[in-house]
């Protein structure tokens, strides 16, 4: 293997590291206390759930920077939609290009990750995942080798698909992890005005995914949720549980004086 491979699964794991190591010490070792109303399930995870986490996310960046080396390969960057001029299509479609991506990968997420539950393909596939019943942040890339190379190929069908810059995938990815780290945090820091919001109905929470995690099926969507509305898949619980976990605290009632 070469630098360039190494240079990418260092940059792979630092941002893992880095990000769900903050979730994780925000969270879980400086103010569990602090969150404790927002914790979307009662206990937490055990020293066993953190190591395989880690372990198997460690994998799954062997995969994701073998799929770098090859994207930047020239044998396949030509044939690709990647373009280094900002100024060829303009700092707007710059910034679009990456909500595209999003949206591109939202997609792609749902349905191969509907089709990892088929029971044909879920223990070869989506078992180790789902061995995070209740997940913590490290567990936002615990995959198996096989749901790895799925998971990966997400670059692929955006570098074909679409023009983007460098750049706008450097971010993309980086969006990515933060809100993979945020869907597997094991709480629920939305606050209730957004997800009640004409904008943020629509938008995946950290309760949504954990739910998926504790039910093992429905709500199988990554950044919005039209997907899961459209095809019916949202679990039936989905918004009486983010409700308790988002409403502001009730004052208690003063009693009248006479």
């Amino acid at each position: 293997m070469d630098a360039q491979f190494w240079l990418l699964y260092s940059v792979l794991a630092a941002r893992y590291v880095f990000i769900a190591g903050v979730a994780f010490l925000v969270f879980y070792i400086l103010l569990p206390k602090k969150f404790a109303g927002r914790k979307i399930q009662a206990l937490s995870p055990k020293r066993k759930d953190y190591m395989r986490e880690v372990g198997y996310s460690f994998f799954t960046f062997v995969v994701f920077a073998a799929y770098g080396v090859v994207l930047s390969a020239e044998w396949v960057l030509p044939y690709t939609q990647i373009y280094t001029d900002v100024h060829a299509y303009s700092w707007g479609y710059f910034a679009f290009s990456i909500v595209l991506a999003l949206v591109i990968h939202d997609a792609y997420f749902y349905w191969t990750h509907r089709l990892m539950h088929h029971p044909k393909l879920f223990k070869a596939f989506h078992l180790t995942h789902h061995k995070s019943v209740n997940p913590s942040p490290w567990a936002a890339f615990s995959f198996s080798p096989l749901e790895a190379v799925v998971e990966g190929g997400i670059i692929f069908v955006v570098a074909f698909l679409i023009p983007i810059h460098p750049l706008a995938i450097v971010a993309f990815l980086f969006f990515m992890t933060v809100y993979n780290v945020y869907g597997h945090l094991g709480y629920e820091i939305y606050p209730h005005w957004l997800v009640n919001s004409s904008l943020g109905r629509w938008l995946n929470t950290s309760t949504n995914h954990n739910m998926h995690h504790k039910f093992f099926k429905g709500n199988y969507g990554l950044y919005f949720r039209y997907w899961d509305e459209w095809m019916g898949t949202t679990h039936a619980k989905y918004n009486e549980t983010l409700a308790k976990l988002v409403s502001p605290p009730q004052e208690p009632v003063q009693a009248v004086k006479r």
